[in-house]
């Protein structure tokens, strides 16, 4: 922390002296760890369900569930940070309510926080299956380390794992079933994987590498229910095929924690409604995260996005509207994935695109699609593509028309692309 600098605010008589944040996550973490870097000098405490100190969740689903990563090495910050810092942090009791009116939040201990500012960073929850036998022993989802932990003493070789949704966490899960040797077999209800974050190119690639590695990929099927008893020993389909099951994994999208908020009183709709500064409808309050539902400002529109990328934005913008300092500049929403030796870099959301330029050969697995609306770059999807996720990270912001024919042309440097469309 420097010392005599103090944050500023003009609704307050006075600097905040005490910043409460419920969500010890990647947005919660991010906003705590801001605040002390921009010289916030008063109490900083933050609240967290989980027994972990703040930890990165991608992995989850990749290197940690492979057991190439020890859980340490997931967290955020070392554990000596908080303390040395000054931050309070508490695991494993989870914020029951927030009053608004008192400045104060409840957790389930019993003990109440009071705050000047409060920074919700709660983050979303795996979507249930509300389908027979979806409480049998062996269902799970993939969202904690908890989660990861009980999957991991299931992924033997030979074990059949069944994937039930072709989303970035189910896919990537049925990526290291197939590396452990487990017989995978992936469940999708639409016609395509990846259906809700990529375009048709890219599902269709995924889908034949996943064949390829041996996984039976089924697509725009249904499922009625899971067998078994006690523990789960099958997937039954609408058809009434059952496919043979030793764990599922179910990863069919999520919802995000705003319960606390509504009771409050916040202003709500698929996510707490904040500004561009992540400001909620109460001028002291701010949320962060997988949980907000905030301006896509590239796009002209409001929009809830589950990643890294916007949960450090958020607590970074959260952070700085508390210290009265100017906001970070607002990126373009960037994602990743993981799954065998691709790495899929994607900037932008493509919905909405009326063209669609590939760039390079899909069989070299180095490739890249570029979505473009009224001429404009909207999005990118790279596969082991750097080059095209850099200069289309530039070129998403910059809103830049780009001709087809020049993304098309390898012999043209994404470089020179990028410098003609700045130009």
């Amino acid at each position: 922390m420097t010392p005599g600098i103090r944050s500023r605010d003009e609704g307050m008589s006075g600097a905040p002296q005490r910043v409460v944040i419920i969500g010890a996550g990647q947005a919660g973490g991010q906003a705590a760890y801001s605040l002390r870097l921009g010289g916030f000098a008063g109490g900083i405490t933050l609240v967290g369900d989980e027994a972990a100190p703040p930890y990165q969740r991608p992995p989850l689903s990749k290197a940690y569930l492979k057991g190439e990563l020890e859980a340490e090495r997931l967290f955020l910050k070392p554990l000596e940070y908080y303390a040395e810092h000054d931050i309070a942090l508490i695991t494993g009791d989870a914020a029951t309510a927030i009053s608004l009116g008192d400045h104060a939040v409840t957790l389930a201990s019993g003990r109440t926080l009071a705050w000047d500012k409060l920074v919700i960073a709660t983050g979303a929850r795996p979507r249930k299956l509300a389908l027979p036998g979806a409480d049998l022993q062996g269902v799970s989802e993939l969202r904690t380390l908890a989660d990861v932990d009980r999957i991991r003493r299931a992924a033997i070789a030979g074990a059949r794992l069944v994937v039930v949704g072709a989303g970035y966490i189910g896919l990537e899960a049925a990526a290291v079933g197939a590396q452990l040797g487990m017989k995978v077999t992936v469940l999708e209800a639409m016609p395509q994987v990846l259906s809700r974050v990529a375009g048709p190119e890219i599902g269709a690639f995924y889908t034949r590498i996943h064949r390829e590695a041996g996984t039976d990929v089924r697509l725009g099927v249904r499922i009625d229910g899971f067998e078994g008893i006690g523990t789960v020993s099958g997937v039954r389909l609408a058809d009434g095929e059952i496919v043979p099951a030793d764990f599922v994994l179910v990863g069919v999208g999520v919802l995000p924690n705003l319960e606390l908020a509504l009771e409050a009183g916040l202003v709500c709709g698929n996510g707490i409604v904040v500004d561009e500064a992540m400001r909620t409808s109460h001028r002291h309050v701010f949320a962060a995260g997988d949980v907000a539902w905030r301006p896509l400002v590239h796009y002209g529109r409001e929009g809830r996005l589950e990643s890294v990328h916007n949960a450090i934005e958020g607590g970074k913008l959260a952070a700085a509207a508390i210290l009265g300092m100017p906001p970070p500049q607002v990126e373009a929403p960037w994602f990743w994935s993981d799954q065998f030796d691709l790495k899929l870099q994607t900037v932008g959301l493509w919905t909405g695109a009326d063209q669609t330029v590939v760039r390079g050969d899909p069989g070299t697995r180095a490739f890249s699609v570029f979505y473009l609306k009224e001429g404009r770059v909207i999005a990118v999807d790279a596969v082991n593509s750097p080059p095209e996720f850099v200069v289309g990270k530039k070129l998403v912001a910059a809103k830049a028309k780009v001709a087809p024919g020049e993304l098309v042309d390898k012999s043209i440097s994404m470089k020179d692309i990028g410098a003609r469309a700045s130009g």
